[in-house]
């Protein structure tokens, strides 16, 4: 009985941070966060409307990929999340900033992981 409690809460703190990860970096997006346009402008080569547009509609699926791991958690959404995770952090030293960057974001992967496994081992 106190492992399935405790099994509960570990899945909660995991929906928890997800979820809290998508949803900032989804309102950063849809606020049009200034470098994030640069950055996608620059790895598209698209101009900075183009840029803006795309980067609202990575806001837009951010919220809806938190909002699917507070609802209901599915194990594809947290491999996308997962995928994402890693590829925003990777986008860091690709960009110039440095692996310092990268390194500082390991949970933005680790966590829909943890999350993908724990679930993955209820259905057990």
């Amino acid at each position: 009985m106190i492992a399935i409690k405790n099994s509960k809460k570990i899945e909660w703190i995991l929906r928890l941070g997800v979820a809290g990860e998508f949803i900032g970096h989804g309102l950063l997006a849809i606020l049009g966060k200034k470098d994030w346009i640069g950055w996608i402008s620059q790895l598209l080569r698209v101009d900075t409307p183009t840029a803006a547009t795309l980067l609202l509609l990575i806001g837009l699926f951010d919220l809806l990929v938190a909002a699917i791991i507070l609802i209901k958690p599915m194990r594809p959404v947290l491999l996308w999340a997962a995928f994402w995770g890693f590829w925003t952090a990777l986008v860091r030293p690709i960009v110039g900033i440095g692996w310092l960057d990268f390194i500082e974001r390991f949970a933005n992967f680790a966590a829909p992981l943890a999350l993908y496994y724990h679930l993955k081992k209820d259905k057990k």
